[in-house]
């Protein structure tokens, strides 16, 4: 199937995305323009914790604040939550409620008519808060579709007080620093960086941000539109990452690691010092915390910027990420895109950031970050060029489940750069 619609700004997210979903179909909870009771239920990833807190209160607030609806509140396992929205949606079946990561995966719900325009439908304070990109990032060919609630770049978090014990001075700038930086914790014998290649996504995370640094702004954009992924930039970050991978950076066991389910996962290594480093988005620090002995943020917890390759056409400083955000179902009832604008305000907003240590996506709530690698993320991220959502969100399911997929048998042995070109080039063709 041609794809039809893009996603605009998919790579302009601007300065300023955990599947969070929602509930029951409007065709169970109805319409509340009748003055009858609306039930809504709502799903999100948040199974323990102080996110998972956040979520009872803020629905607690809003059913006080709107006699007669009903918000069933229930968590699913984060790697759980796409194919069962996936599944829920293809059923017609489909929650209220959903989150939205925009390019390809928005513009193939938006495609299948299961997904509501709200562009009439969010507050002008709301707006103002989040600013044109984070807006832009989930819209398709103009219209708005989902609400932004957090900006989640990535990059590398690193726990200094374990770059103190391997006499590391100064974040790396290059690939080269970076790999004298994993020789010189190997020397002080501590597990340089924690990978969950269980998750695929996460060692996949690896070829994305190779990419961003070996291919130019309009070829990592021509390829949202033309399906191919020919250019030899897509070659070079697969033999880049191979390169790497036989230094052997990564924990022993990290093909059967997860990536955030407890102590023995990559962020669970870097709570508890058992690792020096992790690529990943800036909800790290909040499942790292969560991961600690005393479940408080990490104290000596760092982040520093991807590194250079020599030779990439992507602009150094480039930035790779998301924009977590909500969309409601297109049958849902009005009260989903009330539900929106109400966690969208400023106190609720500031109580997400807290409760998750994440970027909040209203501008207005942003000065409740105090979390030092957030602070240093959030300024780096405000002087990029230009940032790309994450490659398996910009290129579709389809097309992202066979890059994850490649990327982790390149890793496992059973395969090699030019595999993963071709698994996802073959996937293209079948849209």
């Amino acid at each position: 199937m041609m794809r039809k619609t893009r996603a605009a700004g998919t790579l302009a997210l601007g300065a300023t995305v955990a599947l969070l979903a929602a509930g029951c179909s409007g065709a169970n909870g109805g319409g509340g323009s009748d003055g009858g009771d609306v039930t809504m239920t709502f799903w999100h990833n948040s199974t323990t914790g102080p996110g998972k807190a956040y979520w009872e209160d803020t629905v607690a607030a809003f059913e006080a604040d709107n006699p007669g609806v009903t918000i069933e509140v229930q968590s699913i396992q984060n790697e759980d939550m796409d194919g069962k929205l996936q599944t829920a949606l293809n059923s017609g079946d489909a929650p209220d409620i959903f989150m939205a990561r925009g390019g390809g995966k928005l513009a193939d719900v938006v495609e299948a008519g299961q997904v509501m325009d709200l562009t009439d439908s969010i507050d002008e304070a709301a707006k103002t808060a989040v600013g044109e990109a984070g807006f832009s990032a989930l819209s398709v060919d103009g219209a708005i579709y989902g609400m932004p609630t957090s900006i989640l770049p990535g990059g590398i978090f690193y726990s200094q007080d374990l770059f103190d014990e391997a006499g590391v001075t100064e974040t790396p700038a290059t690939i080269d620093d970076l790999n004298g930086v994993v020789s010189d914790l190997k020397a002080a014998d501590i597990s340089p960086i924690a990978l969950g290649g269980k998750d695929a996504w996460p060692a996949a995370h690896w070829f994305y941000f190779f990419a961003l640094r070996e291919c130019s702004q309009e070829t990592l954009e021509a390829a949202a539109e033309s399906r191919s992924f020919d250019d030899e930039c897509w070659l070079a970050a697969g033999e880049d990452l191979e390169a790497f991978a036989e230094t052997e950076p990564f924990q022993e066991g990290y093909l059967t690691a997860t990536a955030q389910q407890g102590a023995g996962s990559s962020a669970g290594l870097i709570a508890n010092h058992k690792a020096a480093m992790e690529l990943m988005g800036a909800w790290d620090p909040g499942v790292i915390a969560g991961l600690t002995p005393d479940q408080k943020p990490l104290k000596d917890l760092g982040w520093f910027p991807f590194p250079a390759v020599e030779g990439g056409e992507g602009d150094p400083a480039a930035f790779m990420g998301g924009v977590d955000g909500y969309s409601c179902f297109v049958e849902a009832p009005p009260e989903c895109a009330e539900f929106l604008n109400f966690f969208m305000q400023k106190e609720h907003q500031e109580a997400y950031a807290e409760a998750f240590v994440t970027l909040p996506a209203s501008q207005e709530a942003q000065g409740v970050v105090t979390d030092p690698a957030l602070k240093s993320v959030l300024e780096a991220y405000n002087e990029a060029p230009y940032v790309s959502v994450w490659l398996d969100t910009l290129y579709g399911q389809n097309v992202g489940n066979a890059l994850n997929a490649g990327v982790v048998e390149m890793l496992a042995g059973d395969g090699d750069p030019q595999s993963i070109v071709d698994a996802v080039n073959a996937a293209a063709a079948m849209e």
